[in-house]
């Protein structure tokens, strides 16, 4: 497996680096399109095109060094085998003082992680952006399939949701109101005075969860099960910097990635969203 960024040996010392990127190529639970096991790589081969050179933070973030660790393999299938998985590495990361980001796979991956930050953070909130609330408890017989994270990291933690547009009706008990900004009203909202609620919201280490489908489609569609009516480039990225400013960003990760030939944009949109973040995050750092 290359590099994140195709970056020399250098800047990739796993002992200097000041990012780690952990991959977790997994998608037994997908439910429509299968496909996002090839996320991942898919995103770390995009990135060997992404100019070092970050324009909004006047910063190259991999002169701190980004490591690309070898992926977390589950070999029975079962996502409650695979969060322990990611916990141990995740945890290793965040004991070393650096910051893991996790590249899925589908969302599932992401349970163990929140549970290696919450661990660490008492008081953490987990910050998601996504299409869907993934707030059932248990789904085709998992409590930790891919429509059940969310329900996992409230158990862990305080969780603000961001860009939900596609939830079943019996979640909408589970979404708290004040913590919950669904799609429709971002995009109808004259200005970015919301995200001043979300700030409000946060405390003082936060996780950052990005499923790519709470994006527009329009700007990523290689996703497992894309939605219409999405967030964009512009809003995300500003509510990333809000939230990186306002509080230490711990953990990173982004999943969903299903990838289509035909759509080489997503692999790219994708990993280039992934280094903004570790560049917000790292100009914080600084």
């Amino acid at each position: 497996m290359t590099n994140f960024l195709d970056i020399p040996p250098e800047l990739a010392d796993p002992d200097l680096a000041a990012v780690h990127i952990i991959p977790v190529p997994y998608d037994k639970t997908s439910t429509y399109r299968k496909g996002a096991e090839k996320g991942p790589q898919a995103m770390i081969d995009a990135s060997a095109q992404i100019e070092w050179y970050d324009i909004e933070t006047d910063s190259e973030p991999l002169r701190r060094g980004i490591h690309t660790q070898s992926p977390v393999l589950c070999e029975d299938g079962d996502p409650i085998h695979l969060a322990p998985l990611v916990q141990d590495r995740v945890g290793a990361v965040l004991d070393a003082g650096k910051l893991p980001v996790v590249l899925g796979g589908e969302h599932s991956v992401s349970i163990g992680a929140f549970q290696a930050a919450s661990d660490r953070f008492p008081g953490l909130t987990i910050l998601q952006i996504d299409a869907h609330g993934d707030t059932r408890d248990s789904y085709q017989g998992s409590s930790h399939n891919h429509a059940c994270v969310m329900a996992r990291a409230m158990e862990l933690a305080s969780v603000i949701q961001i860009g939900i547009r596609s939830i079943d009706q019996s979640e909408m008990s589970k979404l708290d109101p004040a913590r919950t900004f669904f799609a429709h009203t971002i995009l109808d909202a004259p200005d970015d005075q919301w995200m001043d609620a979300v700030v409000d919201l946060l405390g003082e280490h936060v996780y950052i969860t990005i499923d790519l489908d709470g994006l527009d489609p329009s700007i990523i569609p290689a996703t497992g099960t894309p939605e219409p009516g999405g967030l964009d480039w512009r809003t995300v990225n500003t509510l990333i910097r809000r939230v990186a400013n306002a509080s230490r960003v711990v953990a990173i990760d982004v999943v969903e990635l299903c990838p289509e030939p035909t759509q080489h944009a997503s692999d790219f949109i994708a990993a280039k969203l992934c280094y903004r973040v570790i560049a917000e995050c790292l100009r914080r750092d600084s």
